[in-house]
């Protein structure tokens, strides 16, 4: 398993309108963007805080698949009025939002005791509270057509303790929590709400922002002893997205063996 193939898409999503959100540069919400396009959706939006990269991913996505149907949309989910903009126009551009995937979250690195309030509200209000806000804006949408998938990008460390990431592990924990709570208020109305949790997967920031022994270090504890590609996570994604996981909802699924 050191160098997996990259799977063609096979229309999972084909006549599927998605919206995500943090798509822009190399991670796995533009990755998950990408594979949305080539399992067929008939329409994509795209959002980001980064208006210059969102735009070279928009062009990016459509010059490798020939999607044609997608839009992009500045969004800071920590910003509720911008949240409801963007949802309004997704509602619109793509003729209703068939799939949200949230992808949004901030991280760091910072001893618990030598944390800041600014610094743990701020992890928590992107990543736990801006997954919220996004839910909570789309599900009446999605309710009302009595269908709709939404899928929240989670994390091991929602389980595994690791040091100095108290903040980003409460958030992620406060994701599976959500996802599962949410599930059961939407699946009466037809709605599905699942989670992916990814150990390591890596991608150009994460090379540039973290130390390489650290990422190696948590690469050798994994199945494969190797980190996951990014669009390895986007792939299992694309399953919740899909028909493929009608009965699953509430659910979070851990990447690679990495529970505890």
């Amino acid at each position: 398993m050191l160098n997996p193939e990259y799977v063609q898409g096979h229309q999972l999503l084909d006549g599927k309108s998605v919206l995500i959100t943090a798509a822009a540069g190399a991670g796995i919400g533009f990755s998950a963007a990408l594979r949305a396009a080539e399992e067929g959706c008939r329409a994509l939006m795209i959002s980001d805080i980064h208006e210059g990269r969102l735009v070279e991913a928009a062009e990016k996505i459509k010059a490798e698949t020939g999607l044609k149907a997608i839009y992009t949309q500045v969004c800071n989910v920590t910003d509720e009025e911008q949240v409801q903009t963007l949802v309004a126009a997704a509602e619109e551009k793509l003729g209703g939002v068939d799939v949200l995937i949230n992808n949004a979250g901030l991280g760091g690195s910072k001893l618990l005791v030598e944390m800041e309030d600014a610094e743990w509200n701020r992890v928590l209000d992107v990543t736990l509270t801006g997954t919220m806000r996004m839910t909570r804006a789309i599900l009446p949408k999605m309710m009302e057509r009595k269908s709709g998938v939404i899928v929240n990008n989670a994390s091991v460390l929602g389980w595994r303790a690791q040091k100095e990431q108290a903040h980003y592990a409460a958030a992620k924990a406060g994701v599976m929590a959500l996802t599962r709570c949410s599930a059961l208020e939407a699946a009466e109305h037809g709605v599905r709400i699942n989670a992916v949790s990814p150990s390591i997967a890596l991608h150009d920031f994460l090379r540039k922002s973290a130390p390489q022994e650290l990422l190696q270090q948590l690469a050798s504890r994994e199945a494969f002893g190797r980190a996951a590609e990014v669009w390895e996570i986007a792939n299992i994604m694309m399953f919740l997205a899909s028909g493929y996981s009608s009965y699953m909802t509430g659910e979070i699924i851990s990447a690679s063996s990495q529970r505890a």
